[in-house]
């Protein structure tokens, strides 16, 4: 079995195999088995960590000889284990890129970044960085954080719903699968710069350490969705449409910037929002998980230093009477539908008054958990709804609008009203 090395800018080692069976080159990440590759005629040595790509060419040996020849140090020949077959899947599905084929991309954090120059494999550790590449494109896209819910599967594109789970910061113990990543091929990673410091650097060592390049986005804040739009079109080489992006976001939040500057602070209503299947869990002001209510030009009535932006903060019954809120935002339809009738909440000015109302969700939430492009539209929604005399927004055109250009897809009024839960 022939091999030989070849050099490259962002791996240290590229192998590459001559085999009769394939007629195109498919790369195999071995990052994490590689310790020394041998056969009968050759040996290649490479530290453990280093990065390792087969290229299969046309050749005399057959594949039987091939597999029997191929070794790790200290292990049985690969043809009677597992790994076997996940190099032979990643032979047959994967294509191929030549190192030379590079670029540099400056991400949001101002580092420079070594990046394919043709992006077709892309994942993101979390899902506001997930639905801000779908917003651009969701063709990239290798895997998921969580598995959909049914609501994420309307309006989003089959492919989307078939992706494997491979974890990220998402909470709830679903850790980022390493193998499962491995075995996708990255070309890119895109890393939400979360607020907490030390979770960023955890993925970055890990990315680090596995040789893929990965690229800081930041999504805290309506306010930063307008430049992510733009960095993800570059990094996906889809300039056009995220500069259309762009402008509907710019638009957008000047728009609401602007009517919110000019309302006071006494007619400003104090609202709540409520998470959980009793609602009795929110956000402070001051969460990124809640910064729509203060953009939008409401006062966040739970209010007091954030403990951290990952866990909604549970409160009592007597705490929300006291607070007696103008409007309840609901994050989950089982307690909006029984909010009117709860002992617990029936007198709340916000029930007794009809003030309450179900965040739209399909396919992704309008206001949080997880956040993302759709927030745009949730604060043209969330503005309508606190002050419908200073915005005179039609939200089933509004809407209809809105997904034609983010989702690519036509509603109809009626799918627009479902949509908004009218």
């Amino acid at each position: 079995m022939a091999i030989k090395w070849t050099e490259s800018r962002t791996t240290q080692a590229l192998a590459t195999v001559i085999a009769p069976w394939v007629s195109s080159p498919y790369p195999c990440d071995l990052r994490l088995l590689v310790g020394c590759i041998s056969n009968h005629e050759y040996s290649i040595k490479a530290a453990p960590g280093d990065l390792v790509i087969f290229r299969a060419e046309p050749a005399m040996q057959d594949r039987e000889y091939i597999w029997q020849g191929l070794h790790i140090e200290g292990r049985q020949p690969l043809m009677n284990c597992i790994f076997v077959r996940i190099i032979a899947l990643i032979f047959l599905i994967l294509a191929g890129i030549s190192p030379a084929e590079a670029r540099e991309i400056t991400d949001m954090t101002g580092r420079t970044v070594v990046i394919p120059e043709n992006i077709d494999r892309v994942f993101a550790v979390s899902p506001p960085g997930t639905y801000l590449v779908y917003a651009i494109d969701p063709t990239p896209l290798i895997g998921l954080n969580f598995p959909l819910l049914e609501n994420e599967k309307s309006y989003t594109v089959k492919s989307f719903h078939t992706l494997p789970v491979i974890g990220g910061l998402v909470g709830q113990g679903r850790n980022m699968n390493q193998e499962v990543l491995l075995l996708s091929a990255p070309d890119v990673i895109v890393i939400w710069m979360a607020p907490d410091i030390a979770v960023n650097k955890y993925y970055e060592d890990i990315f680090t350490r596995l040789k893929i390049p990965w690229v800081n986005v930041r999504v805290d804040t309506l306010d930063d969705y307008p430049q992510a739009l733009l960095f993800m079109g570059d990094l996906l080489a889809r300039k056009d449409r995220a500069a259309q992006l762009y402008r509907y976001a710019v638009q957008s939040l000047q728009q609401i910037k602007t009517t919110v500057k000019e309302i006071p602070a006494h007619e400003r209503p104090r609202i709540y929002y409520a998470e959980g299947m009793d609602g009795f869990s929110t956000e402070r002001a001051g969460s990124l998980h809640a910064d729509l209510i203060e953009f939008c030009g409401g006062i966040n009535v739970h209010r007091g230093k954030c403990f951290d932006n990952y866990t909604m903060e549970k409160i009592s019954p007597e705490q929300v009477i006291l607070y007696d809120p103008d409007i309840i935002l609901i994050k989950e339809k089982a307690f909006y539908d029984k909010i009117s009738t709860d002992p617990r909440w029936k007198n709340i000015q916000a029930v007794r008054q009809g003030k309450y109302y179900l965040i739209p969700h399909t396919p992704f939430n309008w206001f949080d958990r997880p956040s993302s492009f759709m927030r745009l539209i949730g604060a043209k929604w969330l503005s309508s709804i606190i002050y419908p005399e200073r915005f005179r927004i039609d939200m089933v055109r509004e809407t209809k609008s809105f997904y034609r250009l983010f989702l690519g897809v036509n509603l109809n009024d009626r799918e627009a009203i479902e949509v908004l839960g009218q």
